[in-house]
């Protein structure tokens, strides 16, 4: 059986970001850098921001359907560049 562990990472909040981009340029292009694994930035793969959007978010538990709420989603994409075809 492989070893459990609890991840808890600090999840950004809007004014936080708002911090962190206060200084950059308007036309700064925002990459995002996605774990590999819980925590593991060493083999992260790497993204470009291209959308942020509201989106409604079901609260199922237990398969009773309970209030939905609604979170603020940014959304990633591959890098520009030349790719094969996924065909699965």
């Amino acid at each position: 059986m492989a070893d459990m562990f609890e991840h808890a990472p600090q999840v950004w909040t809007a004014a936080r970001l708002r911090e962190a981009l206060a200084d950059l340029p308007d036309e700064t292009p925002i990459h995002v850098g996605v774990a590999d694994g819980p925590g593991d930035f060493d083999g992260y793969g790497e993204y470009v921001l291209v959308d942020a959007e509201p989106v409604e978010m079901d609260t199922d538990a237990d398969g009773v359907t309970g209030t939905p709420h609604v979170q603020f989603t940014l959304f990633a994409d591959a890098r520009a560049g030349a790719y094969h075809l996924d065909v699965d």
